[in-house]
């Protein structure tokens, strides 16, 4: 049966979502008043395009104006929004309670009494703007830095808050990052220079979602949509989580391991596609550091060819990640040798279509919980599977954020923390992650430590350019 164009609105997805006023309609829309049954009471209404912001999602909304009143009458998708597509979760109709919610704070307010007391008086935002700038002023003049912090559950104004900061001198810019999404950050950054991958689900072969990644069901609806469509084109879920989510309720594999122990079954997983050549060797060779890794090791002399030290780095990357079978990941994970041997079968049939996802939970709440993001993107660094359709991208490649002509250095100091005279730190030049030690000389400047070992057998010249993590004591 053919959708009615005069009713139904085909969206950006041409699926034919026949609950969507016609884009042509928006500036008059007229719907029956539902509160008026059984009265038949018209009410006429202007669309309008809006952003749901109960998550970083940013879904899009339609709001629906009242023509008489000027009021928003109510919330739903907007079909339009290449993102959400007109398909929102609860969160997004939601957001009509925080527009009426009669509690809500429309203006400062001042303690009035004691704290717990819940006593407040209202104020003018001139006495709230003097007040602070006051007491920032005092301890910047003072040079009291250390006691200045700027927090903010979900910062979205791309850097402007960070050049504040640092044009005072202050490193004090903290967020609901730190405690969320900061250690698989951590993981994609050392592999591709960028913190937050994009994976493209809905044309991936083979999905691979680890604990709290963006399709969960916390939040990221865009996400869980595409997962659905590559699932609907025939790709394969696997999903690790201790927990049933909504998401694992949908996969062709869902398995619960050890908390942790996620960065095993993942590097067992490589060490197949590894040992068995199942890996794209042409993306290796022109992507990777190999040769960088190669001038490292005393044993590769200059004299060689590139397609002979390629060899060569090939010979030692199955002896190097030999030790990582389907044995030790079912010791470390609990899961089944059989299980972790069948999945990785799996992913090895995905090619350059191996989507993946890892975002808090396990890099998160376990100490080196950012090896597990780590070690998720070195399978799709392994397939090719980046910067592909069906693959993962690094998300901030076509995003444009305008920079002023003059940017303020960032501040010198990292907070005020005595270092002892050594103090450990973790290489992580590579997945090995090694144990190294620096030591700070009499002015206070970074030196290594002769205590300084690495499983490679390495010995830096110099401090600068190497990438270390640092560690607790």
């Amino acid at each position: 049966m053919k959708a009615d164009p005069t009713t139904a609105y085909p969206g950006p997805s041409r699926i034919h979502l026949a609950a969507f006023p016609p884009k042509e309609r928006w500036d008059d829309w007229t719907e029956l008043d539902s509160q008026a049954w059984p009265r038949r009471k018209e009410r006429h209404y202007s669309l309008v395009p809006t952003t749901c912001f109960n998550c970083e999602s940013a879904c899009g909304l339609l709001a629906y104006i009242d023509k008489d009143t000027n009021q928003i009458q109510k919330f739903e998708g907007n079909p339009e929004n290449p993102g959400s597509r007109g398909r929102n979760c609860a969160k997004g109709p939601a957001t009509l309670n925080q527009i009426t919610d009669p509690d809500r704070i429309l203006y400062p307010l001042k303690r009035a009494g004691k704290r717990g007391e819940g006593k407040w008086e209202r104020v003018g935002w001139d006495e709230v703007l003097d007040h602070l700038a006051s007491r920032i002023r005092k301890a910047i003049v003072e040079d009291r830095r250390q006691e200045i912090m700027y927090h903010v559950g979900r910062p979205g104004e791309d850097g402007f808050t960070e050049r504040i900061l640092a044009a005072w001198g202050v490193d004090g810019h903290n967020s609901h990052t730190n405690i969320c999404s900061s250690g698989a950050r951590e993981g994609y950054q050392l592999w591709m220079g960028l913190d937050r991958p994009s994976p493209d689900h809905a044309n991936a072969k083979v999905i691979l979602l680890i604990s709290a990644h963006l399709e969960s069901g916390h939040y990221f609806n865009p996400h869980a949509q595409r997962v659905i469509d590559g699932k609907a084109s025939g790709a394969k879920l696997i999903v690790f989580d201790t927990r049933l989510s909504n998401t694992a309720t949908h996969a062709d594999y869902f398995i619960a391991p050890y908390p942790g122990s996620e960065a095993a079954i993942l590097l067992s997983i490589a060490n197949y596609l590894i040992q068995n050549n199942l890996y794209n060797r042409e993306f290796v060779r022109r992507w990777w550091n190999w040769e960088e890794y190669l001038d490292q090791r005393s044993e590769v002399g200059d004299q060689r060819s590139e397609k002979d030290s390629f060899k060569e780095f090939e010979r030692i990357l199955k002896k190097l990640y030999s030790d990582y079978t389907f044995e030790f990941a079912a010791k470390e994970s609990g899961v089944d040798v059989k299980t972790i041997e069948e999945i990785a079968k799996v992913v090895a049939t995905a090619g350059t279509r191996f989507s993946s996802h890892n975002w808090r939970s396990v890099t998160s709440g376990v100490s080196h919980g950012w090896t597990v993001a780590r070690a998720l993107f070195m399978l799709n660094a392994l397939l090719g599977a980046v910067a592909t359709e069906g693959g993962v991208f690094p998300n901030a490649w076509n995003k444009f954020v305008p920079k002023p002509i003059h940017t303020p250095p960032h501040p010198k100091m990292w907070g005020e923390v005595n270092w002892p005279a050594e103090f450990p730190l973790q290489c992580t030049r590579c997945l090995f992650s090694c144990r190294v030690c620096l030591r700070m000389d009499a002015a206070n400047s970074i030196l290594i430590s002769p205590a300084f070992t690495t499983r490679c057998g390495r010995i830096p010249t110099a401090f600068h350019g190497s990438k270390f993590l640092l560690m607790k004591t």
